[in-house]
């Protein structure tokens, strides 16, 4: 982007871990390429007492196990989920070229819907088992969820505000608009942002099931995930990390960074109606895309590109098209990563901005899997099969979640 305004913020460097690899070019490639990170997951609830009774026998699991890219002695004093956090922010730092910024003027913000419920599962298991004093001392700090943006701003040095928005399947979309709001402050020069999860576990997993949110396709792990699809039955739970690096425009500009592109505009909203199910009108929703639209200085007809939420849920999927519908017309193309992903809760909003910004930056939208057989009540142009090339000038990324929160990201070259 030459000559960018002051005033506005750019992004200068991404990183991921996620269950199409363990860097940004893997997830890029591989959604691209139309892969699938679900699969079986016995292996991963096998030693827990009633396994073989989990309803949900499926996950998308980071590809790479993020212990293995961390020193051995501090990996093992993270959560999982801390753990692919400071993964994705490395890589996103060194791609931004570790800017050097005063400590005080470089601020950390990493949402996480549940934090470190591996740890707090295992070390209950652990005074259940052998008493109180076998519990690790480290367990607290592991499972607290502003873990993964503590260990960020400790790996950094940022002084300037270490932020942990835990806003259930919202958090890491949420932690990109912080960052922008904290850079327009005057708070910030540098925030390195987005979100983390790890949270695939017996426990989460007989949740969402009892709650009748998961896929039951056990016997068919790579198509269960069916965003807008007439047959969808629920999302899989998926576990990675995104992270950003947000710059003030002028500061990366005097630094001679090299821009990746804008994060031009934010939308937050509540639906204030139920603890789980979003407003049936959409309002919410529709106030979220348009506040992120108008924040950019932008109209609805500027917009060509949503990167969707879409879970694979009956509901959720037909309102949200339906609230698409509403803000920008039916002339907009979609695409809805979950169908390869799955759902990566607190780290979703995260990486699915890197690839809304990468569809901006790169003229292609990736495919929606298993879409078969559209919903007929989604009277939209879903990409499917094939990628999708050609210009796309500004798009949102949507991200909605338990609570009534609505968050939607606008994103330019």
């Amino acid at each position: 982007m030459a000559n960018p305004r002051k005033e506005d913020v750019v992004v200068t460097g991404l990183g991921a871990i996620t269950p199409l690899g363990a860097d940004v070019p893997a997830l890029w490639d591989g959604m691209l390429a139309g892969r699938s990170g679900v699969r079986r997951i016995d292996d991963l609830v096998k030693d827990y007492e009633f396994h073989d009774d989990l309803p949900a026998r499926i996950g998308a699991p980071m590809a790479t196990p993020p212990d293995t890219l961390l020193p051995r002695v501090q990996a093992r004093r993270m959560d999982r989920c801390q753990q692919a956090a400071l993964v994705a922010a490395q890589q996103a730092w060194a791609q931004a070229g570790a800017p050097g910024v005063d400590p005080e003027r470089l601020a950390v913000a990493v949402g996480t819907g549940i934090g470190g419920v591996s740890t707090l599962l295992a070390q209950d298991d652990v005074i259940e088992r052998s008493g109180p004093g076998k519990v690790s001392p480290l367990t607290v700090p592991m499972l607290m969820p502003n873990g993964p943006a503590a260990w960020v701003s400790l790996e950094f040095g940022a002084k300037a505000g270490v932020y942990t928005p835990v806003s259930a399947c919202a958090s890491g979309a949420e932690a990109l608009s912080l960052a922008v709001r904290l850079i327009r402050a005057g708070e910030a020069d540098v925030v390195i942002a987005g979100g983390a999860e790890a949270a695939i576990a017996p426990l989460t997993l007989a949740g969402f099931a009892q709650a009748r949110t998961l896929s039951k396709r056990n016997d068919d792990p790579e198509r269960a995930s069916r965003p807008f699809d007439a047959d969808r039955d629920g999302f899989v739970l998926g576990e990675g990390a995104g992270i950003m690096v947000l710059e003030r425009a002028g500061f990366a500009e005097e630094r001679g960074a090299r821009v990746l592109g804008r994060l031009a505009g934010v939308g937050v909203t509540a639906d204030a109606h139920h603890i789980t199910g979003p407003d049936p009108s959409g309002a919410g929703q529709i106030r979220a895309m348009l506040r992120a639209v108008a924040d950019a200085g932008l109209s609805p007809a500027d917009v060509t590109h949503v990167n969707c939420h879409a879970t694979s849920t009956v509901v959720g999927d037909v309102g949200e098209a339906a609230a698409i519908r509403g803000a920008l017309g039916g002339d907009v193309v979609l695409t809805a990563p979950k169908s390869a992903l799955g759902h990566l809760v607190g780290a979703a909003g995260a990486v699915e901005g890197i690839l809304t910004l990468l569809s901006v930056t790169e003229g292609v939208i990736p495919p929606t899997l298993n879409l078969e057989r559209l919903a007929p009540e989604v009277d939209l142009d879903v990409v499917r099969g094939e990628p999708r090339r050609g210009p796309v000038p500004a798009a949102l990324c949507n991200s909605f979640g338990f609570g009534g929160q609505n968050v939607s990201l606008l994103f330019t070259a």
